[in-house]
């Protein structure tokens, strides 16, 4: 099943993210689920690093990427509208399964480290989603963050649960 001639778009923001293996699992799948990946300045290592284009392995290239100096950069140029973004954090009020269904979804995550900033929470606050963990950890890797957000974005289009 070729996801990429379907009539939507998904896209990964990802906020100065700064582990390189990270960034390169999710360009892989992002590429796997048809989606584009956006990257907020500043960024924690080089995009020319061999661990990003290890973890990407040779699908890389292939990755539909746009660089963004700043996130009021990356707004004013793609313009998403209110309903189509959703911000995930581990304390996110709404559960990732009750995200937004549209045509054209941003789905937007902080830095490892740091998460999202007190702006962008705050901008968002009505769009805010997590993906229930366990007590015993205090989150999950972000590339696996990713996964589960962007295939349940998915899962929601092609089954029509929650479709705008």
């Amino acid at each position: 099943m070729d996801l990429i001639k379907n009539n939507f778009e998904r896209h990964v923001v990802l906020v100065a993210p700064e582990v390189h293996w990270n960034t390169g699992n999710i360009g892989r799948t992002c590429l796997g689920a048809g989606a584009s990946l956006h990257l907020i300045r500043p960024l924690g290592f080089s995009l020319n690093s061999r661990q990003v284009k290890r973890a990407g392995l040779d699908y890389w290239p292939r990755v539909k990427l746009f660089i963004w100096d700043s996130f009021e950069d990356f707004k004013e140029q793609m313009n998403p509208a209110k309903e189509e973004i959703a911000i995930f954090t581990k304390n996110g009020s709404e559960l990732f399964w009750d995200m937004p269904s549209t045509k054209r979804l941003f789905m937007i995550f902080g830095s490892e480290t740091k998460g999202l900033s007190p702006r962008i929470l705050s901008a968002y606050k009505d769009a805010a989603f997590c993906i229930p963990i366990a007590s015993k950890i205090r989150c999950l890797n972000l590339s696996t963050t990713v996964g589960i957000a962007l295939y349940e974005s998915l899962r929601k289009t092609f089954t029509g649960k929650g479709e705008k």
